[in-house]
């Protein structure tokens, strides 16, 4: 019996020796030639090349009327009347407040008297003169007489002109009273009501008046922007080379498109230190109304570049204030470069720095792609003819 357990414990050791390497063998690393075999991503890819392109630059505009009057009391007084609404359109020399006019009305039926008791005085001065004359013509009085009473007369015509001037004044003062508007343009806010007393010296207006027939359009550009902008066109002067610029257009804050072309107007004379940019107005025809003072909206400035490298929007990716594209290098391994962008031409942008000609960069699918990924390149001949356009 114990010669036939001996046997079945050595049949055990040797089943199991014969297993164990087969276990370890099952047990051990994956092998290598598995990882070579994994797919490799086909993702689209194009040549970087030197090309022409219609640049298009955008500049945040603060848009103003062509005129912005603050209306102003010229007089002290009760607002008594308001003929206009807020938002209206007026018409040049239409009335827009009345401030009380009983105390301006009285001063110049005042002066009015005055000046006429001035112009009786000159009357009796002047009969007083005439009756002299040949009196002293007979030399039945002394010339001294007559010389005196021209004195006198001429008194009078002074006096006379003075009231008139008081009248005049009267005059003026009585028609502030009744507040016009200078030009034709909209209302804005209208501050004071009915009752309110105003007065010349005051800080606030009692509304602004915008003439929108014309809308600027005031913008900033970089110092960097400004310079290529000068050499970009001809001209001896400033206002030579604004004649050369292109209409541009303007987008409003909703993103549509603004129906009117319009033209740079002028260039502010200093930079602002503190921006180190400088002030451009834009001008615009605004026929129907449309642009108010205070609304805002984005400048398009588009000018022809020469022999740019320029990329499809869609390659690049930003990422904290900083823009990628995915580079194409050896053995199709992808590398995250860093470019600096400096205008869109339709759906491209110009790189200025990061990209050399020849450069491979990936199109699509870069959204999750990490760097160091080894691709499978696809040739994009439809983005590489977009941006050789």
């Amino acid at each position: 019996m114990n010669h036939t357990l001996k046997n079945s414990f050595y049949r055990a050791v040797l089943v199991f020796g014969l297993c164990l390497p087969v276990l370890f063998y099952g047990c051990g690393p994956a092998n290598d030639g598995k990882d070579s075999g994994k797919v490799k991503p086909a993702l689209p890819v194009m040549t970087v090349n030197l090309s022409d392109a219609t640049v298009t630059t955008y500049y945040s505009a603060l848009l103003e009327g062509k005129v912005n009057v603050e209306i102003r009391p010229q007089v002290d007084g009760t607002l008594q009347t308001i003929f206009v609404d807020e938002g209206s359109f007026v018409k040049t020399g239409q009335p827009l407040f009345k401030i009380d006019d009983r105390v301006y009305r009285e001063q110049y039926n005042s002066a009015l008297a005055s000046q006429h008791a001035a112009e009786s005085r000159l009357v009796i001065a002047k009969l007083d003169e005439e009756k002299l004359v040949p009196l002293v013509q007979n030399k039945v009085i002394a010339d001294i007489q007559l010389k005196t009473a021209k004195a006198s007369m001429h008194a009078a015509q002074a006096a006379v002109e003075q009231a008139k001037a008081a009248t005049r004044s009267a005059q003026v003062s009585l028609d502030y009273t009744v507040i016009k508007a200078p030009v034709s343009g909209y209302i804005g806010k209208i501050p004071l009501r009915l009752g309110s007393l105003v007065s010349k010296n005051q800080n606030e207006w009692l509304t602004l008046l915008s003439d929108v027939s014309e809308i600027y359009a005031y913008f900033s550009m970089s110092e960097n922007d400004y310079m290529r902008f000068r050499q970009k066109y001809p001209g001896a002067t400033i206002q030579d080379k604004l004649k050369q610029v292109s209409p541009v257009s303007l987008t409003m804050s909703d993103g549509t498109l603004y129906s009117e072309k319009g033209s740079i107007g002028s260039i502010s004379g200093q930079f602002d230190q503190t921006t180190a940019s400088i002030r451009i107005r834009a001008v615009f025809p605004n026929p129907h109304g449309l642009l108010r003072t205070g609304n805002t909206g984005k400048v398009a400035i588009e000018s022809q570049l020469h022999k740019v490298l320029q990329v499809p929007q869609a390659a690049t990716v930003e990422l904290q204030d900083k823009v990628f594209v995915f580079v194409v290098g050896k053995g199709n391994k992808v590398k995250k470069q860093v470019v600096t962008v400096f205008g869109k031409s339709a759906n491209n942008v110009i790189v200025s720095t990061g990209l050399k000609p020849g450069d491979t960069i990936l199109t699509a699918g870069i959204e999750k792609l990490q760097d160091g990924t080894i691709i499978s390149p696809v040739k994009n001949s439809a983005s590489r003819e977009e941006t050789g356009k």
